[in-house]
């Protein structure tokens, strides 16, 4: 038995730096070996659960921080992975339960409190969050992760002066200079960054994809594809042999043009989006791509290419136009949709963190590409707080 316990402790003590060193797959084959050799010890238990959680694999990570927090209820390593195990589940009202009982053992832990905060503000409880990310910098005043989350929540109520001093807090702290420095820019009216940074795209559609469709359509009233492709049927009564939808999200295009189409590709910077795209069987291929990264290389040649509701994350869009200009065949198609921008704005990055676009910039690049408008209509593209987002529909010609 002493052999046994022994060898279990070797290789849970290897697991341990495996862990530190950012060695998940060693640190979890590590930690399983231990659990099988000595079962039921909260310490392994928590440690392979905090893993999988590190890993993406949460699902797998619950039943054993559950264990571990059963075994052991003063476990405040078990109880705040537990919780975030729910959080990147979507589970928010578990995870802020556990975050709860964290910080009954022990409120003195500012990113606990960050955590805690999080919670309530998917829950729709901003004030509260408010209060807890007040917790969270009585405690440690120099957490910049906690000034940007509490940047976000004001800049979300409106408190666009107060968000604005967040982030600047966060920036001088040394948080992440590109999504802070975008944030900030959101909410200062200042000189708007070309483009959204890739890792915030990539995260917040990656973590929206499962509830995407059901709170765009359901909850927003979102209707811009439907009323992009309906004019582009009535407009252009013809099948197309090769069909690119750039930012094709869940797929919401993909089966409205799959019926004027021979083959239809898919292009996203989501992988989460994509998978749930792929599994409508409308897409010949589906490519992992920031859409303007990958019009500059592509090497394919479509007589319609699509982009609903993408650019409002684009914001400069000359190498759009340019790529294209550059994949279409004569007499292709480009239509679009772009949030709307007083003519004298151009482009202008909004608050919502939404780029707009005016009608006056959008025919000035349509010039300078190449490009005939054949139609531009103006039209609500979603909700937001109940009142209709206004954009404009685009529908452009190769010579």
């Amino acid at each position: 038995m002493n052999e046994v316990f022994e060898r279990a402790r070797q290789s849970f003590l290897e697991g341990l730096g495996h862990f530190q060193a950012g060695a998940l797959p060693e640190a979890e084959r590590c930690f399983e070996l231990a659990l099988a050799l000595v079962p039921g010890r909260a310490s392994t238990l928590t440690n392979l659960g905090a893993t999988k959680v590190k890993f993406g694999k949460e699902a797998e990570a619950l039943p054993l921080l559950e264990q571990a927090t059963a075994a052991e209820p003063g476990n405040i390593e078990a109880w705040s992975y537990l919780g975030l195990a729910h959080a990147c589940l979507a589970q928010h009202a578990q995870a802020l339960a556990c975050y709860e009982q964290a910080l009954a053992l022990d409120d003195g832990n500012a990113l606990l409190w960050t955590q805690h905060a999080q919670a309530l503000v998917r829950l729709g409880r901003p004030e509260e969050a408010l209060g807890s990310f007040e917790q969270a910098l009585a405690r440690d005043a120099g957490l910049a992760e906690a000034w940007s989350h509490r940047g976000t929540l004001l800049r979300e109520m409106n408190r666009l002066q107060d968000a604005a001093a967040c982030f600047e807090k966060a920036l001088a702290l040394g948080a992440d200079p590109q999504i802070n420095g975008y944030f900030l820019a959101s909410v200062r009216g200042a000189e708007a960054p070309a483009t959204a940074p890739r890792e915030y795209v990539e995260y917040l559609f990656d973590d929206y994809a499962a509830e995407f469709q059901s709170h765009l359509v359901g909850v927003l009233r979102y209707r811009a594809h439907e009323v992009l492709i309906r004019h582009l049927a009535r407009g252009e009564p013809r099948r197309f042999s090769s069909v690119l939808d750039l930012g094709c999200g869940t797929g919401l295009c993909g089966p409205l043009i799959a019926p004027l189409a021979d083959r239809v590709d898919g292009v996203d910077i989501s992988r989460g989006m994509l998978d749930k795209a792929r599994a409508l069987g409308v897409y010949t291929a589906l490519i992992h791509a920031d859409v303007a990264d990958y019009l500059r290389g592509a090497e394919r040649r479509d007589d319609l290419v699509l982009a609903a509701d993408v650019f409002i994350y684009v914001g400069d869009l000359s190498v759009v136009f340019a790529g294209v200009a550059r994949v279409l065949r004569p007499g292709g198609l480009f239509c679009f949709t772009v949030e709307r921008a007083a003519d004298e704005e151009e482009l202008v990055l909004l608050p919502s963190l939404r780029y707009a676009h005016s009608e006056t910039y959008i025919r000035r690049l349509a010039h300078e590409h190449g490009f005939e408008v054949t139609k531009l209509l103006r039209a609500p593209l979603r909700e937001d707080q109940q009142r209709p987002v206004e954009g404009l529909y685009v529908y452009l010609a190769t010579g």
